[in-house]
């Protein structure tokens, strides 16, 4: 499979042949032209930025141009089989209505988003005062895209309060893969796999 951005190869790996995906926010098209070449999925894309769409589009993937916070309510229900938000949910002005929506669309959502409550970013608030900037979060406060940040912690009460269930999570220190023990100190990005109860 294509090299793939650590919690993109994850989702690769545990989305089921032949399904049909719908990625939200899905970039140049990397995730949907893996699935499309190696699982053989049905793959949709929706990306807010043109450039992102006009190289997915060159892939030969079916890509609009959309946002999720106002196009999502768009779609029928059930008629994707996964609905996948990578990286992106931390950016919607209304993260709650577009899991609503995720969870509406798709049988399944895969949602992954970086760890705000990650210790590299504690330290780094806690000793120089300051937000930080790391290579995951590259951007300074004033450019970043990042409007609603959330922790592990923070993301599965949301969860829990809206009566959804974790079919399954992963969380991530760079590349390596580590447990949920502890992961909102210690993982500097999650992945969940979810299903409305």
């Amino acid at each position: 499979m294509t090299k793939l951005r650590p919690d993109l190869a994850i989702i690769a790996r545990n989305v089921a042949d032949g399904a049909r995906i719908l990625d939200v926010g899905c970039g140049d098209g990397a995730l949907m032209a893996a699935l499309r070449d190696h699982r053989h999925a049905d793959a949709r894309g929706l990306e807010i930025d043109p450039a992102n769409v006009a190289q997915a589009v060159a892939r030969g993937l079916p890509v609009v141009q959309g946002d999720a916070d106002r196009d999502l309510a768009d779609y029928p229900d059930k008629c994707f089989d996964y609905a996948i938000l990578s990286q992106t949910l931390q950016t919607t002005m209304r993260p709650d209505l577009v899991l609503d929506h995720l969870l509406r669309i798709g049988r399944q959502a895969f949602v992954s988003f970086p760890n705000f409550a990650y210790w590299r970013v504690r330290a780094s608030l806690l000793a120089g005062g300051r937000m930080p900037v790391t290579p995951h979060m590259p951007a300074l406060w004033y450019e970043t895209p990042n409007i609603h940040h959330t922790s592990i912690d923070d993301f599965r009460a949301f969860l829990q309060n809206r009566e959804v269930s974790v079919t399954g999570a992963w969380f991530l220190s760079g590349n390596r893969q580590r447990s949920g023990r502890m992961a909102n100190l210690l993982a500097e990005h999650a992945v969940f796999l979810l299903k409305k109860d």
